[in-house]
């Protein structure tokens, strides 16, 4: 495994955090973080509500790239409640691919950090719908 994967990992790491906010509201159960094209790493923690209103870690670290004048992914890695990696969601799928469809079947997705199997997102979403 090569260092970017250890520093995408600790940095999602550092801002897991599970806290409830509210009766309505909770953060940090899953964190995540992207690896922009010029090297930057983001991060999010999804944020769960009793309605729909709620994001997704890796939505959030997207967005959180956006913000910052970014709009380029090359590796995503999300940590679950159990410290465990995980594939991102179909909506997060979704925004990676809207986000760059010429480019979005190379972006690198962390499976399972403790065994290091890593797939690309154009293997986890091979046909996209438009």
């Amino acid at each position: 495994m090569d260092d970017i994967w250890m520093k995408l990992y600790e940095s999602a790491k550092r801002v897991q955090n599970y806290r409830e906010v509210s009766n309505y509201v909770s953060a940090g159960s899953v964190s995540a973080a992207v690896l922009s094209s010029s090297g930057k790493i983001y991060v999010g923690v999804c944020i769960d509500t009793c309605s729909t209103l709620g994001i997704c870690a890796e939505r959030n670290a997207i967005f959180n790239m956006i913000t910052n004048g970014e709009n380029e992914i090359k590796r995503v890695l999300a940590i679950m409640g159990s410290e465990k990696c995980g594939a991102p969601c179909g909506a997060c799928r979704e925004l990676m691919v809207q986000l760059m469809p010429d480019k979005y079947k190379d972006v690198e997705v962390m499976l399972d950090f403790e065994n290091d199997i890593v797939k690309t997102l154009g293997e986890l979403t091979p046909d996209w719908w438009i």
